[in-house]
């Protein structure tokens, strides 16, 4: 499919066929990227998509320990410092 480039204010711009963003589930904000001489435009992905379900199968599997170990350590200066309620 061909189109054309255009003028947009003091930008240029393609009109990008309705068939073509319906395929690609293309809405309102894309990501703009430049590979190997192509000009790459990707749906924005929401930030920390698919992170619960990762969450979920790795406390299936176990997985979702501390690595560090106990990390709570008394200091004598939270006594002085800290009001405790």
């Amino acid at each position: 499919m061909k189109t054309r480039i255009v003028k947009i204010g003091n930008s240029k711009g393609i009109r990008i066929p309705k068939p073509l963003l319906r395929e690609l589930g293309l809405h309102s904000e894309v990501e703009i990227t430049v590979q190997d001489g192509a000009l790459v435009i990707r749906p924005v992905r929401k930030a920390r998509t698919g992170w619960e379900n990762a969450f979920l199968e790795m406390a299936a599997r176990g997985d979702d320990q501390l690595l560090d170990g106990e990390m709570i350590q008394d200091h004598s200066w939270d006594e002085r410092e800290w009001k405790w309620k």
